[in-house]
């Protein structure tokens, strides 16, 4: 049995309930060698004066040295925890999620699972998308899948286990067929009775940007009559709302063509009609510039980047960033428009990017109400000892 040890005082996170435990904290672990060695080996967590305080999978390469599994003395890390909290988390989705069937099932740290991500897209006879971003899922990775399949009746897993996190637990880049058929080019979903074509084995992330549900549902209600411009907009998500919404024009830039031309076609797939839609294969920054040269406005805008701040280091670039994206908005928008803004950086605080918004109004010399703070859909909750998980925050703005 592998136990680790803290310094003193240093158990007062894990008491609090937070779930991460950092080599600072640590002062000794105990064990044989290779467990020592082994990322995912399960590790009891005591206080210096020998305080039970949690379980915990450990990554020795990590500088999340250990992730919590239970802070529950009686709770064994076994096949029964994994059913029972996959069991949970899927009733969870099925009671709070409609209208769509792309659906967060796995959640990270909110559901238990620290570092697992699945996606579910198109139903039983759809795939399963997973991403084991750490080393005690990863451990734990058939009987994960194998309880996936059996509570959804979704016989196709698909792995996309890419994303840079995983060098950082020491774990190599993996992508592939775990269970079933292996997913064709482009899976269609249905989300607010828009059609959507998922790129699940190459797209960004797992494929689509299920978070953003409600916001598009959001734009969808107002974008009636409006001309509407979508920046960052991968394969149009908040595009094709607008068009469901019946805005009277949605000009989409991205610097992907092949995401471009997946939004493209779902277009077609939906039978929208394409003179509405204009698609432009661009740098944003460089695009709006552009159209603020050409003196283009707009009546709803849609930001929606990349994450900006990979780290708490990148997070004065990152915000100079969002603030000159958010100025060229304002800048853009008509009177009585309406801005959409986003931050997917979890560096970034909700606090913080509401003052880099506001910064960007006042630079732009424009007054700017604040109509909806906005976040990712009920599949995605955050609990409240791990505020890290609310890593999407947006703003719905009105120009006065």
């Amino acid at each position: 049995m592998l136990t680790i040890t803290l310094k003193p005082g240093k158990e007062k996170s894990l008491l609090r309930r937070h779930p991460w435990i950092f080599p600072t904290a640590i002062e000794r672990i105990e064990g044989k060698p290779e467990e020592k060695n082994k990322p995912g080996t399960t590790a009891v967590v005591q206080s210096a004066s020998g305080q039970f305080l949690a379980r915990a999978a450990y990554s020795p390469k990590s500088q999340i040295r250990a992730r919590v599994w239970s802070f529950n003395e009686g709770e064994p890390i076994d096949h029964a925890l994994i059913k029972r909290r996959i069991k949970k988390a899927i009733a969870y989705r099925m009671a709070m999620v409609k209208d769509s069937d792309a659906i967060r099932l796995i959640f990270g740290e909110a559901d238990g699972f620290p570092g697992l991500v699945v996606d579910w897209y198109a139903g039983k006879q759809g795939h399963l998308v997973c991403q084991f971003q750490s080393a005690g899922v990863e451990t734990w990775k058939a009987p994960i899948v194998q309880a996936l399949i059996a509570e959804t009746g979704c016989p196709n897993v698909y792995e996309r286990s890419d994303a840079s996190v995983r060098e950082r637990e020491g774990l190599p880049l993996v992508t592939g067929t775990l269970a079933g058929k292996e997913p064709g080019d482009e899976t269609p979903v249905i989300e607010n009775g828009v059609r959507y074509a998922v790129d699940i084995k190459t797209g960004h992330k797992t494929g689509f940007y299920v978070d953003q549900r409600d916001n598009r549902r959001l734009v969808m209600e107002h974008a009636a009559g409006r001309d509407v411009l979508n920046c960052f907009c991968y394969t149009g998500g908040f595009s094709l709302a607008a068009l469901k919404g019946d805005a009277r024009s949605v000009i989409s830039i991205d610097s992907s063509g092949e995401a471009l031309a997946i939004g493209k076609r779902n277009v077609q797939l939906n039978g929208f009609d394409s003179a509405r839609a204009e698609w432009q294969d661009a740098d944003v920054f460089k695009a709006l510039r552009a159209f603020r040269e050409q003196g283009k406005s707009f009546d709803l805008i849609v930001l929606d980047p990349p994450k900006f701040a990979s780290s708490p280091d990148h997070v004065d670039r990152a915000a100079r960033a969002y603030k000159d994206i958010n100025l060229l908005g304002f800048q853009l928008l008509r009177e009585g428009g309406l801005l959409f803004t986003y931050s997917c950086s979890g560096a970034i605080s909700a606090d913080l990017f509401q003052k880099i918004v506001a910064g960007a109004a006042n630079d732009a010399k424009v007054d700017a109400r604040i109509l909806k703070r906005l976040s990712a859909g009920a599949d995605h909750p955050m609990t409240t000892s791990f505020p890290e998980g609310e890593y999407l925050k947006g703003l719905m703005l009105h120009k006065a």
